[in-house]
Formats: C-alpha cells, structure tokens, sequence
C-alpha cells in the first residue's frame, strides 16, 4: 500500500510462535499459523480455523490493541444481536524480542465491505446505521481519547487545509471548490452538543464484515474512542451511494 509506514519490529510465523509457546501454552499454541493482513498499524495471523493473533508493529499503534482489550467486552455486549465484535480471548505480554502488548481474537468469518460493489451495499445500509447507533452510548470520562476521530471540526483545521490542496491537483477546480465549500459548511455548523459517546473510531468499509446477506461484524476496534457521534456516521458518505446513503440517514434518524 503506497505510503504505508514502516514496521519498526519484525512481526512473522516464528516470532509469534514463540510468543503463543511462552505465554499461551497448550494445544492452541501448536495450531497452524499464517499471516493473513499486514496494515498500517498491526499484523494479524490466523491461528487454526477459530482463533487469530493480532500485533502493533509501531510504537505508536501499541495502545490501540490495548484499548480493545480493555474496553470491547463492554462495547460488543451493546451491538445488536448477530452483530459481533473480536473481543480478545487472551492479552499477551511483550516477550521474545517483541516489545508490545498483543491479543488473541477469534476469528470472525466474512467478506470486508469494501468487496461488495458499492451499488450493492444499500442492503447493508441500515443494519450499519442500527449497529453504530447501537454503540453510540454515554461513555465514560476514562475512554481512550483520539486527536482525529469525535472531534469538534475546528480542532482538524491545521490538517484540511493541507489536503484541500491536494484535492485541487488531483481532481481539479471545481471538485476541489466543492469540498472546500463542504468543510466551511462544517466548521460553520453547531458543534455537537451531547455528552462524549462511544465511538467506532474506523467504520471503514474494510472494517465492517458480511455473510450471507447480512450485517455479521465489527471490527478493528483500535481508534475507539468518545466524542461526537458524526465522526463514525461519515461513513454514509465513505461506503454507499445515494441510496444506500439515505437508507443509513433514514435509520440513524429513526
């Protein structure tokens, strides 16, 4: 992936072989092992048929894993039914050269939404809207904070500036006036006025997961984070068309 940061650590099969041999004996730790995602801040490896290992490979991704070991059991037990979330089974500890906090999560089967035609998503549109809705509670004051996701837009407005320039090389004058238009609007609009909710942090279509015609999971979980629930609702606007965007709007105004 272009840009992509480097991994400051080596993360493969033997590494976190023997990880699962020190800190998570038995059975499990001999299942078979194959990396199966590498991104920007963590690598997961599928461990047997049920269960997946998933490590920071940056420092500055290290509390991520440690956030949704701490708080998605509470999260996940609020997400509809037949909506689930990779709660880990097992917090592992720095050891064998590898310096971070890691998890064991089990592995949820599915199909990304990113892989579904956007044309075909607007079936998957409301179970999205009710699942995050679902999750958008009062969270408390000890709820990891995140700089990026839940903020009021004027605190983003040193980092826009840069990538409506961007916009203006790429797509030319009148997309770029566009979305310079769109942002005004947003710094101009009212500030959200509830108490910090819970929230997703990345519902990228990556992250949602489907199977067999419906919602299945929520995953990576490592921005949670609270604030202003817009932050993850934008994601009408990052995953549907028209109309899967008006039956997302229709159900989170419901």
């Amino acid at each position: 992936m272009t840009g992509m940061p480097v991994a400051e650590v080596r993360v493969d099969v033997a590494l976190v072989r023997r990880l699962l041999r020190a800190q998570y004996p038995g059975p499990t730790a001999h299942l078979p092992l194959v990396e199966v995602a590498r991104g920007w801040d963590n690598a997961m490896l599928r461990l047997g048929d049920d269960l997946a290992v998933r490590l920071p490979l940056r420092a500055v991704s290290a509390p991520l894993v440690e956030h949704e070991a701490a708080w998605l059991p509470l999260l996940a037990a609020g997400l509809p039914s037949g909506v689930a979330a990779p709660v880990p089974v097992f917090r592992g500890r720095p050891g064998a050269g590898y310096p971070w906090s890691w998890n064991v999560v089990p592995w949820l089967a599915g199909q990304v939404l990113a892989a579904v035609p956007v044309g075909e998503r607007t079936a998957y549109a409301r179970p999205l809207a009710a699942a995050l809705v679902a999750l958008h509670r009062p969270a408390p004051p000890q709820a990891p904070a995140n700089p990026w996701r839940g903020v009021p837009l004027a605190e983003r407005a040193r980092e826009v500036p840069p990538d409506l320039t961007l916009a203006q090389r790429a797509f030319g004058g009148a997309v770029a006036a566009g979305v310079e238009h769109a942002w005004r609007d947003g710094l101009a609009a009212p500030t959200w006025p509830g108490p910090p909710l819970w929230l997703h942090g990345d519902p990228h279509p990556h992250n949602v997961l489907v199977r067999d015609g419906r919602l299945a999971a929520l995953v990576d979980f490592g921005d949670v984070t609270a604030g202003d629930p817009a932050s993850d609702l934008a994601t009408a606007w990052l995953t549907f068309d028209a109309a899967g965007r008006a039956a997302f709007r229709h159900r989170v105004d419901a």
